[in-house]
């Protein structure tokens, strides 16, 4: 398995969320690529952590869907499933939904800007073709109403399943993303107006734009 060089390592004080979340980031950013085989005793080391942290990073990457563990022999990056996907989406879609629905009317204008802000910078980015760019900005923005609710269990749902989406989104991103701009500003200006039922609405159709039956379609939300 070839290990990146020159990444900083993790700080042995932080928690075992950290080695999770560089182990996920970079399986959704395809540094490690499907199929592949993870060692733990290399991943420690590219980390600077022991063996324990990844083991269990492993274990909950796992039940996201990201590897695949077979007991004793080895783990391995899982290729990407239509279904999974499709599964994933439509239970992501939901909890984004149900916090547009929950908070609209209640953003703080910081939160309206945070929002703008994010929309701003994917337009940019979809422009000139950076994916790595415009995949944080779309995430940032869908995650001010996730942040405003606080909901602990939908917070919990998303991250676990958010990645799958994420990673089919970057292997399938397109560069025109105008239609996403557009449909990112239509929510904003509900969610400030205060139109609970047409926020909800504009959400659940960004989410479902995300085409997964046919590969050649883009992966956008």
């Amino acid at each position: 398995m070839p290990i990146p060089r020159n990444s900083p390592t993790v700080d042995r004080t932080l928690l075992r969320d950290d080695v999770y979340r560089r182990l996920r980031d970079a399986i959704v950013d395809g540094t490690f690529r499907p199929g592949e085989q993870l060692k733990d005793n290399e991943l420690a080391a590219w980390l600077g952590v022991s063996r324990t942290p990844v083991r269990e990073a492993l274990l909950r990457l796992g039940a996201s869907g990201l590897v695949v563990a077979l007991p004793g022999r080895s783990t391995t990056v899982s290729t990407i499933d239509v279904q999974a996907v499709k599964d994933a989406r439509d239970v992501v879609a939901a909890m984004h939904e149900l916090a547009v629905r929950e908070v609209t009317g209640r953003l703080a204008p910081e939160d309206v800007k945070e929002m703008r802000d994010a929309n701003r910078r994917f337009a940019e980015a979809v422009e000139k073709g950076d994916v790595s760019t415009a995949l944080a900005a779309d995430e940032e923005l869908h995650g001010v109403p996730v942040k405003v609710l606080g909901n602990q269990a939908l917070e919990s749902v998303i991250e676990r399943y958010d990645p799958l989406i994420r990673r089919a989104e970057r292997m399938r991103f397109g560069v025109d993303g105008r239609a996403s701009v557009g449909r990112h500003e239509k929510l904003i200006d509900l969610m400030e107006g205060g139109d609970a039922d047409g926020a909800a609405a504009v959400s659940y159709d960004i989410w479902h734009s995300l085409s997964i039956d046919d590969p050649g379609n883009e992966l956008r939300t």
